[in-house]
């Protein structure tokens, strides 16, 4: 029975005036008397915010693990330079944990081939000095309780006995 279907008036509390149009298959949307909108949406958001009003941190924008927020408040903190570009810290973790991931198959595949569940600073060691670019890239770096890659120089193998036609025989 009213004169615009979908159109309700409320004044509950008393101080507060508001016209509620509620448009067919959809939750209602407050207009208040200064003039803002509110409500929800039919997707359930709120009516006055966008579709893409999560707060999202910039390294799940770039798709990365490692802090980017962090990396560009140590920048600035370190006086590395007067000003830091918005691109600089996402490269610099894309980089840190591009090497961290390195590291980490390397070692594991370290643990695994001495059969153990756990990385361990040994892995480390070996992940690192079995790995050319890894090894100059890291060559000055001493890993504690590393331990050393295990080398025996060739000429100090014993060398194969070659048996030939005119090779004596031992035998009497």
């Amino acid at each position: 029975d009213h004169l615009w279907p979908g159109l309700v008036f409320s004044c509950l509390p008393p101080s507060h005036f508001s016209l509620y149009f509620i448009p067919p298959n959809q939750s209602p949307i407050d207009i208040d008397m200064s003039g803002k909108v509110s409500g929800k949406s039919k997707s359930g958001k709120a009516a006055g915010a966008s579709s893409d009003s999560k707060a999202q941190s910039r390294s799940s924008k770039a798709g990365l693990q490692f802090p980017v927020g962090r990396i560009h408040r140590l920048l600035k903190k370190g006086n590395y330079a007067q000003r830091v570009g918005a691109g600089a810290p996402v490269y610099l973790a894309a980089v840190l944990e591009y090497l961290a991931a390195e590291i980490l198959e390397l070692a594991g595949n370290a643990a695994r081939d001495n059969k153990k569940h756990r990385i361990v600073p040994r892995h480390l060691q070996l992940a690192i000095r079995n790995d050319e670019e890894l090894g100059k890239l890291l060559g000055s770096v001493v890993i504690s309780q590393g331990g050393v890659v295990p080398h025996i120089d060739p000429s100090l193998l014993p060398t194969a006995i070659k048996k030939g036609k005119g090779a004596a025989s031992q035998e009497m």
